[in-house]
């Protein structure tokens, strides 16, 4: 669901990794019915597996990128177990970046230093915080810099004025 307005900003991109862990539900349960009677706990394995992987595919679905108002929110779902939230006032920076297939898809540490959070393709916005970076997989990452851009200018100016109001009420 993508929304088009100049103050807010919702994305979600799907990923094909759901289908893949289908795959590994689909085959555990085989197997776990293959099992039922030869070796009961290993049938209650691979039903447990199979039951893991079928939440692991609700939860990674999608990943949807919004904006609420003071920070961003990312979140997996649609089954919402993996989400992020990071205040506009915390940004540093940001830019267009790619992700490479070295740092994969999912959530992790990327090997260049900072998160990863992808489900798909390697287009993304690399997110400078005071102590972090942070990767957002997107297959709109010129929108979301954008957003993100005027995110942090407002912040700034709010800042700004607020000092401004400081110093002005002091003197």
């Amino acid at each position: 669901m993508d929304t088009d307005s100049s103050t807010t900003y919702r994305h979600t991109q799907q990923g094909p990794w759901y289908l893949l862990l289908l795959a590994i539900a689909i085959l555990q349960f085989t197997l776990a019915f293959m099992m039922r009677n030869e070796s009961p706990p290993l049938a209650w394995l691979f039903l447990c597996v199979a039951i893991l992987m079928l939440i692991l595919m609700i939860s990674f679905f999608h990943l949807t990128t919004e904006d609420r108002g003071t920070y961003l929110s990312i979140r997996f779902g649609p089954l919402p177990l993996f989400r992020k939230q990071i205040p506009y006032s915390e940004i540093v920076s940001t830019e267009i970046s790619k992700t490479s297939f070295l740092d994969g898809w999912g959530i992790h540490y990327s090997i260049r230093g900072g998160w990863v959070w992808n489900i798909w393709g390697f287009r993304c916005v690399l997110i400078q915080q005071p102590k972090q970076k942070l990767w957002i997989g997107t297959d709109q990452p010129e929108r979301l810099n954008e957003m993100l851009l005027s995110k942090i200018a407002v912040q700034s100016n709010d800042a700004v004025s607020s000092e401004a109001s400081t110093d002005n009420a002091q003197s």
